[in-house]
């Protein structure tokens, strides 16, 4: 299991923005410190924490932060119609397109996502796999 998912940012208010954007919209509750910006999930009392974090942080060895190349996180949504709104207010809030919200031919029928990059390049993929929606074929 993933417990937690680091991408580095230089200019953390900018991050806040991008991130702030979709997260909530999907459950996740922020928390800022010193160190920088903590996503995740909430937890009920006698519940054991839901993972993975999510964290924006500047790099700790001081130099710029870069984005991975292959390196992607994504986030799933609760409909089709939730990655097209997400993906717009992304957008909206300092991120760039990297695929507009569809079907992809290389997934299961099912398989609706939409690519963005965030403000220091970062890939993130906001996607849904409601079997309960309409599919590519339908």
């Amino acid at each position: 299991m993933i417990a937690y998912i680091t991408v580095g940012a230089d200019d953390l208010a900018r991050a806040k923005r991008f991130y702030s954007a979709f997260l909530p919209a999907l459950g996740y509750q922020l928390k800022e410190g010193p160190a920088g910006l903590s996503f995740s999930l909430p937890v009920k009392p006698g519940q054991s924490p839901v993972q993975p974090d999510f964290y924006v942080k500047p790099p700790f060895d001081g130099r710029p932060a870069s984005a991975g190349n292959g390196s992607m996180a994504a986030f799933e949504a609760r409909s089709q119609k939730q990655v097209r709104d997400l993906h717009a207010a992304a957008l909206l809030a300092g991120g760039s397109g990297e695929g507009q919200p569809g079907f992809r031919a290389d997934y299961g029928p099912h398989f609706y996502a939409g690519y963005l990059r965030d403000p220091q390049g970062n890939k993130i993929a906001l996607f849904s796999s409601n079997p309960n929606e309409p599919g590519r074929d339908g």
